[in-house]
């Protein structure tokens, strides 16, 4: 794969909008086990809040889901695969992406936990945002101030 197609496949997954439109995919491999995530994100979602009961199980699908996504990039990052392949790739994190919005904007009846929860999402978007607006800043060769050409 071409530097620029990684790059071009990594901006795609880490785009502020990329689940914009994204449908959760039926089915996906998790460590080796299939599961139905439409069917399970759908099931949680309909009670709008995450019974006690379930909350674990919720919570144990976010970590499956977060582990997994970081090792479907992992071979785009590492330029392990060709373009189409990583094309794929892409695709299923982003559908990964779409589950975990879903399960995160979950109610657990815990008010606490859920301004905690949305506290730190605030500061992750912050974050990248800084983070892109710094990069480019340094791919432009400029460093703050005037003149200095």
């Amino acid at each position: 794969m071409q530097p620029y197609e990684q790059k071009q496949l990594l901006e795609r997954v880490n785009r502020e909008t990329a689940t914009i439109g994204a449908d959760i995919p039926d089915e996906i491999e998790i460590q080796g086990e299939q599961i139905n995530l439409r069917e399970f994100v759908f099931e949680i979602k309909r009670r709008d809040t995450v019974p006690d009961g379930e909350r674990e199980r919720v919570e144990r699908a976010k970590r499956n889901l977060r582990r997994e996504r970081i090792e479907r990039l992992e071979p785009i990052e590492e330029n392990e695969v060709d373009f189409a392949t990583g094309e794929e790739l892409v695709a299923g994190v982003i559908g990964i992406d779409r589950a975990l919005e879903a399960l995160e904007g979950l109610r657990s009846g815990d008010v606490e936990a859920e301004a905690e929860r949305q506290e730190a999402m605030d500061r992750k978007r912050w974050m990248r945002f800084l983070k892109k607006a710094l990069g480019q800043d340094e791919s432009s060769g400029r460093r703050g101030g005037r003149g200095g050409r």
